[in-house]
């Protein structure tokens, strides 16, 4: 295969997403050559839509067709109450379970010494900014963070700022989830569970 050509190039491309190594990369180019008309043609139509309308909320940093987006712009949602959360995909997995009803702010990752992301990399500053500019209508701040060491230690730098501020601070029950047997569990996972009983 010719490795300066455009089938080349659609697997480099293809391999830089995430979950995609090489080989899959691969199967996916053949895979969409082989429906062209049905599937690569609609989806280069979609990738180009999407690029070119789908934008970052000014105020909340989730992905929507304006700006700001339709959660911020919902007077029926709680203005009282941020959820924090590392990416678009958190809002999507809280919004579908429907039990939330406050406001998002999207941090676009969480920090990480070996990646090399630091708080400038991040919309920390702009969550600061949002609760010192909400100080009257805010009454808590959700952080809806991973229970991994990046999460946590961003949730603790977070609080650290956040926290003379005045505004209450929760966190993400961590534990056994619904269903779960404790066989099935790691070390961790219980250990957690057992501090944070109620």
């Amino acid at each position: 295969m010719n490795n300066d050509g455009p089938l080349e190039h659609l697997v480099r491309l293809l391999s830089n997403l995430p979950g995609l190594g090489n080989r899959s990369a691969r199967r996916i180019a053949l895979h969409l050559l082989s429906k062209r008309a049905s599937l690569m043609m609609p989806l280069a139509h979609a990738l180009q839509d999407a690029a070119e309308n789908v934008k970052n909320c000014r105020i909340c940093g989730n992905l929507d067709m304006v700006d700001p987006c339709s959660l911020c712009c919902d007077n029926k949602r709680s203005k009282t109450q941020i959820c924090v959360v590392a990416q678009v995909s958190d809002v999507w997995a809280i919004e579908r379970t429907g039990a939330f009803k406050g406001g998002y702010h999207v941090l676009g990752g969480l920090l990480c010494a070996l990646d090399g992301i630091g708080p400038q990399d991040l919309h920390i500053d702009k969550l600061l900014e949002r609760v010192k500019g909400d100080e009257g209508n805010l009454e808590e701040v959700i952080l809806a963070l991973s229970a991994t060491v990046d999460g946590q230690t961003t949730a603790h730098y977070i609080y650290d700022y956040l926290n003379p501020l005045g505004v209450k601070i929760s966190h993400l029950a961590h534990g056994v989830p619904v269903g779960g047997e404790l066989d099935y569990l790691d070390d961790g996972t219980i250990i957690t569970a057992l501090r944070e009983r109620t």
